[in-house]
């Protein structure tokens, strides 16, 4: 079988003002218009983002709710630079920082913290 790579993925939102503030402020996304939405691109991925009213994955037997994402971010700098990121923008942590492995198997260091909507998400340093 060929291998694939992940292209995207979908996280859904329930204020647009709110959560582009949030991704692009705390998450270090570029906020970018689609359609009647947006995307939150990181480089060359990027989220497709379902927001209020979002008719995008009708075809979805369970499409993806404010709240039910998990995902993890790469920190550039040290987990504690992290830390101090997330309590700066009044972000509570809620667990970490720990140890366990990444994507490729390599060491880091995690910290997990939610979105405005309940979505859990984590910032991984291999620094």
């Amino acid at each position: 079988m060929p291998q694939v790579i992940i292209d995207h993925c979908v996280i859904a939102v329930s204020d647009w003002d709110r959560s582009n503030a949030f991704y692009r402020d705390v998450v270090g996304a570029v906020i970018v218009e689609r359609g009647s939405g947006y995307v939150y691109r990181f480089g060359d991925q990027y989220l497709s983002v379902h927001g209020p009213e979002s008719t995008a994955m009708l075809t979805a037997r369970d499409p993806v709710s404010p709240g039910n994402s998990d995902l993890c971010f790469e920190w550039p700098g040290t987990i504690d630079d992290a830390v101090a990121h997330l309590v700066a923008h009044g972000v509570e942590v809620e667990a970490g920082p720990l140890d366990a492995k990444g994507s490729l198997g390599r060491d880091g260091r995690h910290v997990y913290f939610r979105d405005p909507d309940g979505s859990l998400l984590e910032f991984v340093s291999y620094i």
